[in-house]
């Protein structure tokens, strides 16, 4: 199936560029948040701010002639709403997992995305990869496990929910994708548009529900935060997210889905890489030995997607 495998047909110059540039922001986020949002413990009014600007700033895309809306039947707009909700259920659940097990517990978790993703795709749409492929994931899950090794503890409830997190993860991922390269075909920024409206009111609902919007209210009152500073270090948030999204979009269609989540698992170690170098964490050799084989497996894997390439 042609539109199964369209990475393929990308040039790997273009590929690797949105890649990078994937790579960039997401590093660029992740450090932001660790610095300006430390205090911020909202994780769904986050999500509301992010979808906000991801709705505005490609709204604003839109009538600046960037892109044109394709016509969507009864049909697509359904599936749209339906991936709102697999979207939202997405963070809902790394929310209420991350409150039950240990953060390294978590994070090794996450490491498994890539087979989630092989096996949606096998058992889906029949989509197969080569061996070298498969294998190169050895390294890139036991090196990103090593990374993140630590202190391992969870209940049974937060063992079935991160694992339940992983699947979401996956298949949001490959479902992402199937939006852009399938029938549908879908640009990358339209589909970011058309999605993520749905997903902030469904944001909205569950910091509502969950008590965030009334906390919100209370530390504004309490005056525990400066507004002015603080809204202007949260619109810079939303406006990294929008470039972040937009990047995230196009790099999964042009890239695909399963290089997306190795990209994830890239991304772990290199996060705790800027730790080491920026805020002094220290890590041990178990820890730095993992680097050192996600790297082995992200380089045998990129080796074996550009041989796949050749062979189409």
């Amino acid at each position: 199936n042609q539109n199964l495998d369209h990475e393929y047909s990308i040039p790997s110059t273009v590929k690797f560029t949105w890649l990078g540039t994937y790579f960039f922001l997401s590093l660029v986020l992740t450090l932001y948040n660790k610095l300006v949002l430390g205090m911020f413990h909202f994780p769904w009014l986050l999500t509301f701010l992010h979808t906000s600007f991801a709705s505005l700033g490609t709204y604003a895309m839109l009538q600046m002639g960037y892109f044109k809306l394709s016509r969507l039947g009864r049909r697509e707009n359904l599936s749209l709403v339906a991936f709102s909700a697999l979207f939202t259920a997405n963070i809902a659940v790394s929310n209420l997992s991350l409150a039950m097990v240990s953060v390294p517990f978590y994070q090794t978790m996450r490491m498994l995305t890539p087979i989630f993703a092989i096996v949606i795709f096998r058992v889906w749409y029949g989509r197969t990869y080569s061996t070298m492929t498969y294998l190169s994931l050895v390294p890139l899950i036991i090196g990103a496990t090593m990374t993140t090794a630590g202190e391992m503890s969870f209940s049974d409830a937060g063992f079935l929910l991160t694992i339940l997190g992983v699947i979401l993860a996956a298949l949001k991922t490959v479902v992402t994708n199937r939006f852009m390269t399938g029938s549908l075909a879908l640009p990358p920024v339209e589909f970011l548009m058309r999605m993520s409206p749905l997903a902030a009111l469904q944001a909205l609902a569950c910091a509502t529900a969950s008590g965030e919007v009334a906390g919100f209210r209370a530390l504004v009152r309490s005056g525990e935060i400066n507004l002015a500073p603080a809204s202007a270090s949260l619109a810079g948030n939303g406006f990294l997210a929008l470039l972040l999204n937009i990047s995230s979009f196009n790099t999964n269609k042009l890239a695909g889905a399963l290089t997306m989540t190795v990209c994830g698992n890239l991304k772990q170690c290199l996060t705790v890489m800027l730790g080491i170098f920026l805020f002094n964490v220290s890590v041990d050799f178990l820890n730095g030995a993992g680097m050192a084989v996600t790297m082995m497996g992200a380089a045998i894997y990129s080796k074996a997607e550009l041989d796949n390439k050749n062979k189409k």
